[in-house]
C-alpha cells in the first residue's frame, strides 16, 4: 500500500515500533516521493524508508503516525451493510471466531442470516426439521438454533442405552421414524403396521393384517402409506384431534383409508414431498401420483429391479440393479446414470437435505458418497467406506451422520463432518452456497455397533436414538439420550473450572503485584547488609596492616 506525499504537506516519519533515537528523520520531498507502508495486522502498521530518501529536507514538524492514523481505521468501523456481506463469505467456525473480536461485531455476526442458512445446509426446513424439546422456542435466534443441534450431533459418540421393541411375530423388513413426532412405524413379514412411542419406546397401535408382506413405509405428519410384495400402495389420512396423527387400528375407512394398485410387481420403496407420492418396484418402474387425487402422474422405466430412490425439489435418485440414476420429475427424462456402481446389486440409497450429497449402500458391504453438482447434476464419487462384510441393506443420513445396517448384524456410524467444508462464493452479486469435499479427509466408521444377530433390513435414525429391525422380529431402538445429559454436565464443569482458573490467576497477579514491593525492600536489605559485611572486613584488614 503506497501513500503519495503532497508538497504542501509537511510531516514527521517516525517507526512507531522502535525507540526514538532510532526513528530515521527526513524532511519533505518532491511529490513522487513515495513511503511504503506495510500492514501487518488490524490497526498495526511499520514503515519502510527508501535510501533514496534525501537526508538534507525539510523540518520535521509532526509524528506521522499520527498522520497514518488519521486515513485509517478498525474493521468495525466500516458500514455494517458491507460487513454484513463480508461475513456472509465465512463458515460456522470463523463466524463464531469474529463474534468474540468486540461486541458490536458480536451484535452483527450473531444476528446475521447466515446462520440460518448454516441451518437449512444441513437438517433443513424447520418445520420439517427435529423437535428438539421445549427449549427450542421460537425466541431463539438461529445461532442459537444451530448452535445447539450441532452440540446434539456429538452425542452419537457417547454412551448409549438399548430399548427392545417386542410385537412382532415375524422378521421386520422396514422402520420408519417420524421425528418431529417421535413416533416409529414398523412392519414386515407378519403384513401388520405398528406405531410405537419412539421416547417410551411403548406400542401405541397395530393395523389389521394388510395381505402380503409390507417392504416400505413413508409418512409425514399428514399422509402415512406403506408397501407391499402384492404391488399396492395402502395409506392413511391424518385425523384431526388424534394426537398420534393416524388411526390404523380401524377397519377400512373410505375418508381417512385409501389403496391404489398401479404396479405389477412388490413395492420396495416409497417416499413423500409436499405435493408427491413417489413408488419404486420390482417392476422396473418408479411411479410419481399426485397426493390429493391419487393418480399417477409419471412412470420413470428402469434396466433392472428398482431397489430404493430419495426425491429431493425437482430431481429424484433411483437405484436398480448395480446402478445409481438421476431423474428430472418435471420432465420425466433421466438426467444421468452412474454404472455398475457396486459390485452386485446397490440395495440402499440416502440423501442430504441440500440434495448435494448422494450416498449408495451395495451388496458387497461397499458404501459410496456422490457429490451432485448442480451442472447437468453429474454426480462425482468423492469417497468409499467398506465397513461390512455383507450386503447393506438400509441406509440413513442426519448431518453429519451416516448408518448403514448390514446382513453381517453390524451398524456403522461414519461422520462426514470432516471431509465437508462450506464455501461461498459471489458471482455478480448472487452468492452461491455449497460443499467442498477434501478426499485427504476420508476416515474409517467412527463407531460400530454390533453383537444383535444377523440379517438387519432397515436403520432409521433421530436426534438422539438410532432404530434398526430385522431378521430376529425385534425392533432395537439405541438410545443416546444419555449420553446428551453427560456432555452437558461436562460442558457446565468445564465452564466452572474456567472460571475458577481465571479468578485464580487474577488473584495471584494481584498477590504478585503486592508482594513486588516486598521483594524488592528485601533485596535492598540483604545488598545493605552484604555492604556491610564487606566493609567491615575490609576494615578489619587495614587496621591488621596498620598494626603491623
Amino acid at each position: 500500500m503506497e501513500f503519495e506525499c503532497q508538497k504542501d504537506t509537511e510531516i514527521l516519519l517516525r517507526d512507531t515500533s522502535t525507540s526514538c533515537s532510532d526513528n530515521p528523520v527526513v524532511e519533505k520531498g518532491d511529490s513522487d516521493q513515495l513511503v511504503e507502508i506495510n500492514k501487518k495486522n488490524f490497526g498495526s502498521f511499520h514503515t519502510e524508508y527508501s535510501d533514496t530518501v534525501s537526508k538534507a529536507n525539510a523540518r520535521i514538524e509532526f509524528p506521522f503516525g499520527e498522520a497514518l492514523l488519521s486515513h485509517s481505521g478498525s474493521f468495525s468501523d466500516l458500514p455494517p451493510a458491507l460487513i454484513s456481506e463480508i461475513l456472509n463469505f465465512l463458515d460456522p467456525k470463523e463466524l463464531g471466531i469474529v463474534a468474540c473480536v468486540s461486541t458490536s461485531l458480536y451484535r452483527l455476526a450473531s444476528d446475521h442470516q447466515v446462520w440460518k442458512d448454516f441451518y437449512y445446509e444441513r437438517w433443513g426446513h424447520l418445520i420439517s426439521a427435529v423437535n428438539l424439546g421445549p427449549e427450542y422456542s421460537d425466541e431463539k435466534s438461529w445461532k442459537e438454533l444451530f448452535v445447539e443441534r450441532e452440540f446434539r450431533s456429538k452425542t452419537f459418540m457417547g454412551r448409549y442405552s438399548i430399548d427392545t421393541l417386542y410385537g412382532h411375530a415375524e422378521a421386520v423388513r422396514t422402520v420408519f421414524v417420524l421425528v418431529s413426532k417421535k413416533l416409529l412405524f414398523t412392519s414386515g413379514y407378519d403384513q401388520v403396521v405398528r406405531m410405537w412411542d419412539m421416547e417410551e419406546g411403548l406400542s401405541i397401535a397395530s393395523s389389521c393384517p394388510l395381505g402380503c408382506t409390507i417392504r416400505a413405509i413413508a409418512a409425514d405428519t399428514k399422509l402415512l402409506i406403506v408397501g407391499g410384495t402384492d404391488g399396492f400402495i395402502h395409506g392413511w389420512k391424518v385425523e384431526n384431534g388424534n394426537p398420534h396423527l393416524f388411526d390404523i387400528r380401524s377397519p377400512h375407512n373410505q375418508n381417512m383409508e385409501f389403496r391404489v394398485c398401479e404396479h405389477e410387481g412388490p413395492i420396495t420403496c416409497l417416499a413423500l414431498d409436499l405435493v408427491k407420492m413417489y413408488s419404486g418396484s420390482w417392476d422396473m418402474t418408479i411411479r410419481i401420483w399426485d397426493r390429493s387425487s391419487l393418480k399417477c402422474m409419471k412412470v420413470l422405466m428402469h434396466d433392472d429391479w428398482v431397489w430404493n430412490l430419495a426425491p429431493h425439489d425437482t430431481t429424484i435418485g433411483s437405484t436398480a440393479g448395480s446402478s445409481v440414476y438421476i431423474w428430472d420429475t418435471i420432465s420425466g427424462c433421466q438426467v444421468t446414470v452412474i454404472n455398475n456402481t457396486h459390485v452386485g446389486n446397490a440395495y440402499s440409497l440416502a440423501r442430504s437435505h441440500t440434495g448435494k450429497l448422494l450416498f449408495t449402500g451395495g451388496e458387497n458391504g461397499s458404501i459410496h458418497m456422490f457429490e451432485v453438482r448442480s451442472v447437468k447434476c453429474r454426480a462425482l464419487k468423492v469417497a468409499t467406506w467398506v465397513p461390512h462384510t455383507g450386503p447393506v441393506y438400509s441406509l440413513a443420513f442426519e448431518f453429519p451422520w451416516l448408518v448403514s445396517c448390514s446382513s453381517d448384524g453390524k451398524i456403522s456410524l461414519i461422520d462426514v463432518r470432516k471431509l465437508l467444508k462450506t464455501s461461498r462464493s459471489s458471482f455478480s452479486g448472487n452468492t452461491s452456497k455449497g460443499y467442498c469435499v477434501h478426499l485427504n479427509n476420508v476416515e474409517p466408521p467412527q463407531r460400530m455397533l454390533h453383537g444383535f444377530g444377523c440379517n438387519l433390513f432397515s436403520v432409521g435414525i433421530g436426534s438422539d436414538r438410532i432404530v434398526c429391525g430385522g431378521e430376529e422380529g425385534v425392533v432395537r431402538i439405541w438410545n443416546f439420550s444419555q449420553a446428551l445429559e453427560i456432555e452437558q454436565s461436562v460442558r457446565a464443569l468445564k465452564g466452572i473450572r474456567l472460571e475458577n482458573r481465571i479468578r485464580h490467576r487474577k488473584l495471584q497477579t494481584e498477590i504478585g503485584g503486592k508482594g513486588s514491593k516486598g521483594e524488592q525492600c528485601s533485596v535492598a536489605a540483604k545488598n545493605q547488609m552484604n555492604s556491610d559485611k564487606t566493609g567491615w572486613h575490609s576494615k578489619r584488614r587495614v587496621s591488621g596492616k596498620l598494626k603491623a
